[in-house]
């Protein structure tokens, strides 16, 4: 079997919430879906066209098979998914709470958080065109954090492009544990994808000209996220600002900066040029907002095209 053009793996799990946005403790019943930011990507991708496969560990329970189920259903690649006998599909549960949202985590112990490098298909990444990864699972635990570096170490190897979003989760570690593991990734990177209130705690100053100093030693291209209303692009020395695609309605942000890191991954497989395909991620982001859920609400590549030029949106 060919590899997908786009490979992608990490921690997804399953959600549960209350309907019409009632608090957990008054809910009489949870509406069952799953999330994950690479899985989210995943979908995102496969919606837009493009070939994609995602893979990690799973328990062997009806969680993980309606995860695997849904995403093959959508046209995501599964076939290097695990199953785990010892360890569970990790859970959360989501709610708003006085109009903030809280999300509460089950996820110790889980199947992913036991993944390993042996359990790598090095192959299937080695045939691929792009490697996504995030922070996130590097923050799981010592085995799943060197999966990750063992992951993107084949990609380098074998000429594949490695895009890499640090998803900063302080529940899960320290920002000292985040930048000694987040930074060499993003000097890995061919493509760097950080949100600037990530930046900050990452390079610890708030001035962005001494951010962007910092950006321009690495190698990748870097494309930093909610920057005031725009996204900035820097690709060596050039430095672009891309204006946000407005949205008619916000319902629920969950899931944006996974519909724009799709977006713009799918501008690229499509042969875009970084700032083209910034143009299509704010697109992409900006329709998934007007929905709830975590990937339900990314578009299909007919929605996005309709409302895409991307020269003309980029010279805005």
């Amino acid at each position: 079997m060919h590899s997908p053009d786009v490979v992608t793996f990490g921690e997804t799990m399953a959600l549960f919430m209350p309907q019409e946005h009632k608090a957990l403790e008054r809910a009489t019943t949870l509406e069952q879906g799953f999330g994950g930011a690479e899985s989210n990507v995943a979908i995102g991708l496969a919606r837009l066209g493009c070939s994609v496969g995602w893979f990690g560990s799973l328990g062997n329970d009806p969680f993980g098979r309606m995860i695997v189920k849904t995403l093959r259903g959508e046209g995501v690649d599964v076939s290097r998914v695990r199953h785990s006998d010892e360890a569970p599909t990790g859970m959360m549960f989501r709610e708003q709470v006085a109009g903030r949202l809280a999300v509460h985590y089950y996820r110790k112990h889980s199947a992913a958080s036991k993944m390993t490098p042996e359990e790598l298909d090095e192959e299937y990444i080695r045939g691929a065109k792009l490697l996504h990864v995030t922070g996130i699972t590097t923050a799981l635990s010592e085995n799943a954090k060197q999966t990750v570096l063992r992951a993107v170490q084949v990609a380098k190897e074998a000429g594949v492009k490695i895009c890499f979003d640090p998803n900063l989760r302080l529940k899960l570690w320290s920002i000292e544990e985040a930048r000694e593991v987040l930074l060499p990734l993003a000097e890995a990177a061919d493509y760097f994808m950080p949100g600037w209130d990530e930046l900050k705690l990452l390079y610890q100053t708030d001035d962005y000209e001494e951010v962007k100093a910092k950006l321009l030693q690495l190698k990748a291209v870097t494309v930093i996220k909610g920057f005031d209303d725009t996204t900035i692009v820097l690709d060596k020395e050039e430095e672009v600002s891309v204006p946000f695609y407005p949205a008619e309605k916000v319902v629920d942000t969950v899931g944006a900066g996974d519909g724009f890191c799709a977006g713009f991954l799918a501008g690229l497989m499509k042969g875009m040029t970084p700032v083209e395909a910034v143009g299509l991620a704010s697109i992409n982001g900006s329709l998934v907002v007007q929905m709830r859920g975590d990937w339900e609400a990314l578009p299909e590549w007919t929605a996005v095209e309709q409302r895409m030029s991307a020269k003309a949106w980029v010279e805005r």
